[in-house]
């Protein structure tokens, strides 16, 4: 049989807690980093990300990482998408324009029926 005695189950309570930080825990300082003009995640963009890690001496070009290929194929297609939209959007608008346009030519042509001499001014003007 085991005996424990007081100061050792004391000893062994001390063993056994847990350190339980309650500070907030640090993180990227965000205010800071869009006050500097920087992108809110460091990994996002930048020398370390789209720069090749190495470069030969001789002049060479240095072959491509495949997340540097990766991110320039995502890039050319967010481009083209931007591209299409941008067509779109400006054929809406000429599309609105023109609609808006032929809206307003209906109007003047039922203006221009609607408003007739009538009596005395309707045979005055076809006498002419």
């Amino acid at each position: 049989m085991i005996r424990i005695t007081n100061n050792a189950g004391k000893l062994m309570n001390i063993g056994f807690t847990r350190n339980v930080s309650c500070t907030t825990k640090l993180s990227i300082d965000q205010r800071w980093r869009e006050e500097k003009g920087l992108p809110a995640n460091p990994n996002a963009y930048g020398p370390l990300s789209n720069l090749p890690d190495y470069t030969y001496l001789d002049g060479r070009a240095t072959p491509m990482g495949s997340n540097q290929r990766k991110r320039i194929v995502k890039q050319q297609e967010i481009a083209a998408k931007i591209v299409t939209l941008n067509k779109e959007l400006d054929m809406a608008k000429q599309r609105f324009q023109h609609l808006k346009q032929n809206e307003q030519e209906d109007r003047q042509k039922v203006m221009q029926a609607k408003l007739k001499p009538k009596g005395k001014l309707l045979l005055t003007k076809q006498a002419k």
